[in-house]
């Protein structure tokens, strides 16, 4: 009896830490990334990534976003790029909402070159047009395999890999035609290797960078077919920079460990500064 209630007791406050790093203040990461046809008298640009929103209860609901929403304000971004997963149907969820209540703290997002989004593998699977509609009603910009001039960038936004709707000759075609410096945003990191070379700075999330990290084991699993490649953080892949966020809300179970909310802040300039 003294085992079970041993067992029972062990399970309870591992449950209760993994729920507590779930819903912790999301850790802001930052990179300078040198951008080799950026013209040194246009100003650097910061871009905010934020990945994996999984709006739903217990531990995501819109409240907490609206306040995590205004974390990012508070770094005064010039753009805010959403790499998808906006809502979880996990399995333990205590509430779901819908696309017009997940996303609806989003159009309090400050960027003067805007918001702009792709969708992922959970917004398929709940109704990618529901988003399609929800997204721009709140002033979100959704690319589907398209290109769109945002300031001094260009922003190649590919569909959900994961689910199959990327279309990366069709992207890479829209990029041959576009002038100036281009960065992709996608759900899934694992269509990086596919992108065309002027593809310098791709941002993406999905991966949750495992959500469950173990020591000397690592990620239970990353959902990638890359494996750790592009599974966590800032990678450097070849003349390519990758950035993967670990998201901030969760999927299946609301538990983290080893692998804290986060969203990036990353500034864009001359590759010269870089270098230094």
């Amino acid at each position: 009896m003294r085992v079970l209630v041993a067992l029972v007791v062990a399970t309870l406050f591992v449950a209760a830490l993994g729920y507590s790093n779930a819903i912790a203040e999301p850790v802001v990461r930052r990179a300078f990334v040198g951008m080799p046809d950026w013209s040194d008298a246009t100003p650097p640009l910061r871009i905010a990534l934020l990945s994996d929103l999984h709006v739903a209860g217990p531990d995501m609901p819109p409240q907490r976003l609206a306040a995590i929403v205004a974390q990012v304000n508070a770094q005064r971004p010039d753009m805010v790029l959403l790499a998808g997963d906006f809502v979880s149907d996990k399995r333990v969820a205590t509430r779901r909402y819908s696309a017009d209540e997940a996303v609806a703290p989003l159009g309090k997002l400050a960027a003067r070159y805007g918001v702009t989004a792709v969708l992922g593998n959970h917004d398929h699977w709940r109704d990618a047009d529901a988003f399609r509609r929800a997204l721009p009603a709140v002033g979100v910009l959704v690319l589907d395999n398209q290109v769109a001039r945002r300031g001094p960038l260009l922003v190649a936004g590919s569909d959900d890999d994961f689910t199959g709707h990327s279309d990366v000759p069709r992207l890479t075609a829209a990029v041959a035609s576009a002038r100036g410096p281009v960065i992709a945003l996608s759900h899934s990191p694992d269509i990086t290797p596919e992108l065309p070379e002027s593809v310098r700075l791709v941002f993406a999330g999905h991966t949750h960078c495992g959500q469950i990290r173990l020591p000397w084991i690592g990620a239970v699993a990353t959902m990638s077919r890359h494996g750790e490649r592009y599974a966590c953080g800032l990678v450097r892949d070849g003349n390519r920079t990758v950035i993967v966020s670990a998201g901030l809300g969760t999927s299946l179970l609301p538990l983290r460990f080893g692998t804290p909310p986060d969203f990036w802040i990353v500034t864009i300039g001359p590759e010269a500064r870089q270098a230094r």
